[in-house]
Formats: structure tokens, sequence, C-alpha cells
């Protein structure tokens, strides 16, 4: 990233008013739609309207509305990870009295979408500060909408080299701890693309608090043994492409003694939080059972 592109990009500021695995097993579906699982949602999706969501996020139709009618404080900034590496990022404020853990919210491959900062901002209304990194800074991708990013984050998503993203999340887990507003632990969640990377940062980082995971892919069993973070997977049973790779996880973890806990949501498809009126209602249940238990496992083991 340029001196001046920093510099643009700082001075958007903005302000906004016994360790044993366990298990939850269902069968999973036939995932019947997997040429779909990374398809950009319509703007208004048909089908089941989510109702009575407080406390939940929002689903991608309704994340500028959230952003825009936020009470919390939120704002850019720009994260030196070293080498000459940067990445923008976006930070929310929990409102609360005391020091607050931190949450590192990785993107799907749209980028780092409205839908993904509004994600933040639940997390931080439930008392974390939320750091949602752009792991596309490098890549110097047009602003835009998300209409418009989605397509080119999509394209060039696979040529971030995995190590180089870890070394990255790395260096904005020690910004977010370093925050006077924060308490020196941090956990991570991840959607799709996002979900595997926060299930590989369990890997990679034994300073790690807790990781979860939504409708991710797995690690390689192999690379499972420096796994030290407890683990929340949460995934659709119709999306059985990334399904497959849970029971070798759960096997290699069970056996390690470390903590991995899944959760499978019967009808819900790939992506179910962020288009929560599919699959006839299945997604709209998944995100009502998947969020608390996110919130609760981010309480449990970063604290409140």
């Amino acid at each position: 990233m340029s001196a001046q592109s920093a510099v643009i990009r700082l001075a958007l500021t903005v302000s906004f008013l016994g360790v044993a695995c366990t298990t939850n097993k269902v069968v999973p579906a036939t995932d019947s739609h997997a040429a779909a699982d990374h398809a950009m949602p319509p703007s208004s999706a048909s089908g089941v309207i989510a109702t009575d969501n407080r406390g939940l996020p929002p689903d991608a139709s309704g994340a500028l509305a959230r952003l825009s009618s936020s009470p919390r404080h939120a704002e850019w900034a720009v994260i030196r990870t070293g080498g000459g590496d940067s990445v923008r990022a976006w930070v929310v404020y929990p409102e609360r009295s005391s020091k607050a853990p931190v949450v590192l919210v990785v993107h799907e491959i749209f980028g780092l979408s409205s839908w993904i900062r509004s994600v933040a901002d639940q997390l931080a209304a439930d008392g974390f500060i939320a750091i949602a990194p752009d792991l596309l800074t490098m890549k110097n991708l047009p602003d835009g909408p998300d209409s418009v990013v989605a397509p080119l984050a999509r394209a060039v998503i696979g040529s971030l080299d995995p190590a180089w993203v870890q070394k990255q999340l790395d260096a904005v887990g020690q910004y977010g701890m370093s925050l006077p507003a924060a308490e020196k632990k941090y956990g991570i969640v991840g959607f799709c693309w996002g979900g595997g990377t926060s299930f590989a940062h369990a890997v990679h980082a034994p300073g790690l608090g807790a990781s979860v995971v939504y409708y991710g892919t797995s690690p390689r069993t192999a690379d499972l043994a420096s796994v030290r973070a407890p683990v929340l997977g949460l995934y659709g049973g119709n999306d059985a492409r990334v399904d497959a790779t849970i029971p070798p996880a759960d096997s290699a973890l069970k056996a390690l003694g470390r903590t991995y806990v899944y959760n499978i949501y019967p009808g819900a498809g790939h992506g179910f939080l962020r288009q929560q009126t599919g699959m006839d209602g299945a997604n709209i249940a998944a995100t009502r059972a998947a969020w608390p238990a996110t919130v609760a496992w981010f309480k449990k083991y970063l604290g409140s």
C-alpha cells in the first residue's frame, strides 16, 4: 500500500450513531446446489422472510441499514503487518465500561463486504471489539459497492498465499489486543473462505483464545496436532462439499484430546448466515441457533 493510499484510508475514519471433544452430529443432506455455493445473493431474496431477529446479524440485504443505524463507534484502521505490507480493517467498539476481548472477523471470497462489517457490528453489540481485516488490501481493488467489488475479489482471492494470510491475522490480532480498550486475548470467526481460514488460524496461532468456523473446510488432519484453541464449527446440512471434511477433523482432534464442537443444521445451505431467507426457512432456523452459540463460545473462552 502506498503512503498516499494509507493516508487516504486513514482519513476515512467513520463513527456510526477436561478438554474432550463433544459433537452434535446430524447426517448431512446431499448437496444439490454445490455450483451455487459461492453465488452472490440478490439484494433482496425471495422466500421466507426473517422476522423478529433482534440480537442477530442482518442478512446481506439488511447490512447497509444496520451499519447506518448502529449507535456503536466504528472506524477504519490501517494496520502494518511487516515486510512493507499492511491491511485496512473495520474496527467496531462495544458500548461498555470495562475492557473487552477482541474477535477478528474473516471475510468470504467476496472480500470485506458491507455484510461482513455488519457482522462485526453485531459482535460489538454482543460485547466484543470486532475487527474485520480486508485481506485483499494489497491487491489494490477499487472502492465501490459490493456488487462491483465482489466479482473482483472472487477473481483474486485464490492467489493469496495461506502462510501470508496467517501472518496478516497475527498482526491484526496483536493490533487488537494493543488497543487501550481491549483485553489481552482474542478469538476469530470466519465465513466460507474465511471459515476455513479461521480453522487454519487455530492450527497456526498458539496464542489464539477461540475459533468459530462458519461453513468452512477443515485443515488436513496431519496439521491438526498444533491446534490449542477450542474450535466451534457451524455448518449447513445441504453443504456436502464442506461437510465431508468434518469427520476426519473430528476424529483427529478427538484423538488429540482437543476441543472441537460442531453442529450441522438440517436443510440449511452454504452461507446460511448471509442468506437468511433461503432454503424454505432452514437458513433462518440455522441462524437463530448458530449465532447465540457463537456468542456463548466466545464468552466462555474469551470472557465477557
